[in-house]
Order: C-alpha cells, then structure tokens, then sequence
C-alpha cells in the first residue's frame, strides 16, 4: 500500500467548477494544495487515500471555484466612493475628480484606499487585481500587507501630478518598481497610460518601446465616449483605435478597457491584433457611456475579461454583479437569450481575466500546477435553493455575500466570511478620516 503524501490543505466541496475545461462540474472532489500551488483534484474518496493534509475544510455546501479577477480597477479610489454620483464621464473628470485627486492624493491616500479596496473585493472572492492609479509603490504596499494578487499599473499620464513631474518622470518611477518588485510571487505589472486623450504619440511610442523590450501589457482607456472619439477626431484626425494601430499599440498585450462605441472595421481590427477588452459594464451605465457590442466582439472571439472599475464610478468593487449584469446586457443587446450564457461569463471574470494578463499559466482555473487561488460560495442559503445548475446560479442567484473562504497562492485570506490579514476597524477608522478631509475641501 503506497503511503499518503503530506500537504498542505485538502479541500472538499459539493461542487467544484474548475473553469477548464468549459461547463465541467466536479462533485464530491477535492483539491490538494501544497507549497501555494493545485497538487490534485480527485474525488473525495481517493483523496483520503492519497493525501495526509495538515488541514482539511469541508465544505459540503459550497462551489469551489477560481478566484475573481479583476480586469480593471483604480483601488485607491474606494476614498471617491459616492462623492460625485449621476454626472457625465468628462464632467465628472474634470469638475470632481480630478480636483479632488489633486487636493488629496498622496502616498498614503494610496495605501488607504487600496487597503479598502483588497478588503472589498476579497470579501466578494476577487483575489486578483488589475490596478491603474497614481503612486503605485502603495498599492504594491497595500496588496503584499494583504496578502492579494496585483498587476500593478505603471501609470503615465502628460500632466503634472503630486506623483510624477513629467512624462519622464512617470516612467523613471513606474519601471523602477517594476525592476524592485518583479520577482515578488503575487505581483506584475502593465504599462498603464491613462488614455488617449491624456497621453501623446511620444509618449504612447517610448510606451510601446519600453512594453516591447520588456514583455509586459499595456492597459488603457479606450473608446468609452462618445466626447473621447470627437476629440481625438479633432486633434488627431482619426479615430483612437486608429491612431494607436498607427503608433503600433495593437496587438496581443494591448488591455482595451470599457470599448464601447466600436464600428465593425474597429471590431476587425481588435480581432485581427489580438486584443484583450476589459469589460465594465456597470461603470458604463452610471456614467452613461453606453452599451459596449459584447454579442458582436464575442463572434470575432476577442478575448473579453471584467472590471470593476474604480468605487468612485461604479460604486462597488463586485464581480458578481458585473458578471450578471455582462451576461442580462449582452442578451438584449443581441435579443436572443442564449448570447453569453453563464459559464461563459464565468469564463471571462477568471481565465479570460488571466489570459488578457499573460498570467493564464498562473491562475484563471482549477488545474494542476496552477497557484491555488481559489473562492467558496455558500449554497446553503435558502435563497439559492433549490439548485439544478450551480454554474447558472454563480451568475444569475448569488452574490459576493455568498463567498465564505477564500485563498490566494494557497494561503486562506477569508474564512467563514471574515478576514485574515486585514484589520476591519483600522481601516474603516482611515476611511472615515479620509472622508471628513475631502468632505470638508469641498464645503
């Protein structure tokens, strides 16, 4: 009789839906976790006789699924949540926001808000972040004290800001942290020039250059409005997929966040570069920048992943409502209800999120050697009872409320829904004191 190996932690569930492959669902498994990494998933039974676990979690109500990536976010500005709500993108920008961020937006602000951030959205079983913001050595920060995965953006924008001078100065800061920092196991990093209408052809070529030499993606902005299009008519001439496929900035590391007012020649072109979109669907319908032409993109089988985007625009950091609501909007928008149906939009918040990342070797599913990233949803509630398909439930019944456990690189940041490395009272008593400063600049 072969002996038991000793890990980590066994892991046994009712469900477990490792996203890959498509629709598969797992019942009475488990997973074997050793050294932060998927050893095994095998049914229960077998598992008892094969593994010795320094820990077991059963979890006889639950789905096991990938933890939530989150395509695109700006942590910090959880401190913004609500602070300028039913307005206009650029009028919200340029009257609110931004004079807001010049007032207070410092290191600290930084760690403050994206510490908020990671304890939302581990509570809500995201356990990877795709970040764009100001200072990003904080939120590098804020993601190791919590333990969370980040791909950190290295933020350019051509203005002066209380972060960086310049537009050298800008990438001096970004590409030092990047060199500080990328080895560290639960970080990596995206160039993140703000968007085309905040960001030169000079700039967007040392972008491109520097992306090239250093094999990392470049996430931006991009055909959220109406108003961007116009302006970029006007100083530019051309429409801004055209303008960055002239400056060399489409291709497979390009993340093209909101892409909402798209002709089908600009569809065509996404296709044929290989772009990755980050779909925010609720950020797109507060601030009514319109419905972007998922059915049409997911025919050209453009890889499309979900964001957030920032609380102070959202106003929640929740990919179980994005999912839904990606998967509600897409039927309409084509009128037929079979359009991006529930596995599918799973697909796109967890592996779909990790390919547009290059991290699909990582994380994005439950596989062998993958990181043991991973989330429990608590079925146990009566109001996701009864269940005759968990997948259609993950996206159609529950809720972030449901998440009970969650673990990043093997490690339990959430169990039976409270935290384990983010002190709750800290932080609510920064965020308050956040809100009394910015309440008060504005009085």
């Amino acid at each position: 009789m072969n002996e038991s190996i000793k890990i980590d932690t066994l892991i046994q569930a009712k469900w477990i839906i490792p996203v890959e492959p498509d629709q598969l669902v797992l019942e009475q498994h488990a997973i074997a976790i050793n050294d932060g990494l998927i050893l095994d998933i095998l049914p229960v039974t077998k598992a008892k006789q094969c593994y010795l676990p320094q820990q077991t979690i059963i979890l006889n109500d639950h789905a096991v699924i990938p933890g939530l990536i989150n395509l695109h976010t700006h942590g910090a500005m959880t401190l913004m949540r609500g602070l300028a709500d039913d307005l206009p993108l650029m009028e919200w920008l340029n009257h609110h926001i931004w004079p807001a961020e010049s007032r207070h937006v410092n290191m600290q602000y930084v760690f403050d808000g994206t510490m908020l951030a990671c304890a939302e959205m581990i509570r809500g079983g995201i356990t990877c972040f795709n970040d764009m913001y100001f200072f990003p050595e904080a939120t590098v920060a804020a993601a190791i004290e919590s333990g969370m995965r980040a791909s950190v953006g290295l933020v350019v924008i051509d203005f002066p800001t209380a972060y960086a001078s310049d537009t050298d100065d800008y990438l001096a800061k970004g590409l030092s942290l990047r060199d500080q920092y990328q080895r560290h196991p639960l970080l990596s990093f995206c160039f993140a020039p703000h968007a085309p209408y905040t960001v030169s052809d000079k700039t967007f070529n040392r972008i491109v250059t520097y992306a090239e030499q250093l094999n990392l993606p470049i996430h931006t902005h991009l055909h959220e409005t109406q108003e961007e299009i116009l302006i970029s008519e006007n100083n530019h001439g051309l429409r801004p997929i055209e303008r960055l496929r002239q400056l060399d900035l489409l291709g497979p590391n390009l993340i093209a966040t909101h892409m909402i007012h798209l002709t089908d020649h600009e569809i065509d072109l996404l296709s044929q570069y290989g772009c990755h979109i980050a779909h925010c669907p609720s950020s797109n319908l507060k601030l009514a920048s319109g419905f972007a032409p998922i059915p049409s993109l997911l025919k050209q089988e453009i890889n499309i992943g979900i964001g957030t985007d920032g609380a102070a625009s959202n106003n929640r950091l929740d990919l179980f409502e994005e999912m839904r609501l990606a998967a509600l909007l897409a039927k309409a928008i084509n009128g037929q209800a079979a359009t991006l149906p529930a596995h599918q939009a799973l697909r796109m918040a967890t592996l779909n999120g990790a390919q547009a990342l290059g991290l699909e070797q990582r994380i994005g599913s439950l596989t062998k050697g993958k990181a043991a990233d991973i989330i429990a949803i608590d079925f146990s509630d009566l109001n996701l009872m009864p269940c005759y398909d968990p997948i259609s439930h993950l996206i159609y019944t529950a809720s972030r409320d449901h998440v009970s456990h969650v673990w990043i690189n093997g490690n339990m940041l959430l169990e039976d829904h409270k935290l384990t490395t983010i002190n709750l009272k800290d932080i609510q008593y920064r965020a308050l004191g956040w809100q009394e400063r910015i309440a008060a600049s504005r009085s």
